[in-house]
Order: C-alpha cells, then structure tokens, then sequence
C-alpha cells in the first residue's frame, strides 16, 4: 500500500485512467499526484508494461496503441466472436438441472447464456448485471439482482452492497466471463471492483464454470481474479491454443469444446 492509503491495484487502475484521459504519463508527475516515490512509479509502469497494457518510455509511458480500450463496453464487445459466444452459451445451458440456483456475472457471453435459459423452469439466478436482469425480467425464472455502483461499460453492480448481498447468498453454478485467460497466472479483468464482486461470487458457488471464446486465451488485464485451479471448467471454442488446453487439462480443470 502507498503512502497516501492506496492499493497498488488501486494506484495502477488510476494510472491508466490518467493515461488515457492525457495520453501521457512522466514519473515526475505521478510521483507528486500520487504523493509517493518515483521508484515506486516505476514500478507501477514496469509492472504494466509487463502486463502488456501500456507502452514504456523513457522518463515515463504512453498508450498501447491509439485507441485501445483496456475496458471496452459491453456493447463494442457484443460485436465479437458472435457465433461463438453463442455455441458456449447453449452448452452452459445445458448443464444447468431443474431447482438450481445459478449467478451470471456480466458479460456479452453471460447475457448470451441467460437468453439461452430463458425457457428453463424452477430456476433461480442471481446475477450483478442489469442488463441481464432485463433480459430475464418476465420469464419465470426467479431473479435476484445485487443491489451496488453501476459501471457504465458493463452494467454491472460492483461495490460493498453488491458483495454483501452476494454474501447472504448460495449457488450450485457461477458462470463467469472473463477478459483474459493465462493459464499460468489465472482469470482476469481490467476492473479492481469488478473483480472483487467476482471473487465474492466464487466463494458462495458449489462449481465455478469459466465461460469464454478462444481470443481470451493468453491475454491478462488489470487484476486477477483467481488462480486457474480454483475453475472446475471451461466452455470455449475449437479454436483455443493447444498448449492452453493442455495445461488446463494438467490443472485437472475440465474442458468443453464447442
């Protein structure tokens, strides 16, 4: 933790939101914003550049490329990787039975799973997306929506009120979309709330099941999630690296192609 009471997670995320908003960082100057050392800020940009997610420079550090959104919106997502998202989505419908309690992060494949079981009966799924919760809205799926800070990009409820909600609460199946898969380093997303909500929905679930096409594969984000054998399986696409699938395969997580 730094001197003025932040996280190293938290400094980072504030890192690349003043990044993005400048398109430029100097250590000089995020030393003084940040009220700690500059070794500590380079630290911060070595780490990032490590993850991939910003380019390094003398004296400081610039964006990946024009452009790039380190936490795209849920729409700017839903035009990717369609058909695929779809296949996983009706593969997790699949394994879901009659009386279960089921939480859906959010997401673009989660959404796709939840219109996937919009004709199961006796079901329950408790969820932190509104949008998802829109599109159960009216079924007979019975439907708990965590109360919490609306994120714009995703929907999403993150927050101390959405994870003491989910706390109350117990699942038979998490389905969990994520924006990076390193089979080394675990599941992640670019955002520290949103993860910490994600984690909390892990803890209250029987079996965690990661939901993601093949792109996500190798990629990292901000924060970490968990650790890869904390998953008990994996719905993807045939087009998941082979590599990548083996190790899955030795972390005794099983794997669903579609």
């Amino acid at each position: 933790m730094s001197s003025n009471g932040l996280l190293n997670e938290e400094r980072r995320r504030e890192v690349l939101e003043i990044l993005h908003r400048d398109g430029r960082v100097l250590v000089k100057e995020l030393a003084r914003h940040f009220h700690t050392s500059q070794i500590t800020i380079r630290k911060d940009l070595e780490f990032l550049d490590g993850q991939g997610v910003i380019q390094r420079t003398h004296g400081g550090a610039l964006p990946l490329q024009a452009g790039t959104l380190l936490d795209p919106s849920l729409r700017e997502k839903e035009k990717l990787h369609r058909k695929q998202k779809m296949r996983i989505a009706m593969a997790a419908a699949r394994l879901v039975q009659e009386g279960e309690s089921v939480v859906l992060d959010s997401g673009t494949t989660t959404t796709a799973i939840a219109r996937a079981l919009k004709e199961k009966a006796k079901l329950t799924v408790i969820t932190n997306a509104i949008n998802i919760a829109a599109e159960l809205a009216g079924t007979h799926i019975e439907l708990i929506l965590t109360g919490g800070m609306l994120r714009k990009n995703s929907f999403s409820l993150v927050g101390p009120l959405a994870e003491r909600v989910l706390r109350q609460l117990s699942a038979d199946i998490l389905f969990l979309g994520v924006d990076g898969f390193d089979t080394k380093s675990g599941l992640f997303t670019p955002n520290l709330l949103e993860s910490e909500v994600n984690r909390v929905m892990v803890n209250i679930s029987r079996r965690t099941i990661a939901v993601c096409d093949s792109s996500k594969f190798g990629r990292r984000s901000l924060c970490n999630i968990m650790p890869v054998n904390m998953v008990h399986e994996v719905i993807t696409d045939k087009q998941i690296p082979k590599a990548d699938l083996q190790a899955l395969k030795d972390a005794g997580v099983k794997v669903t192609l579609v």
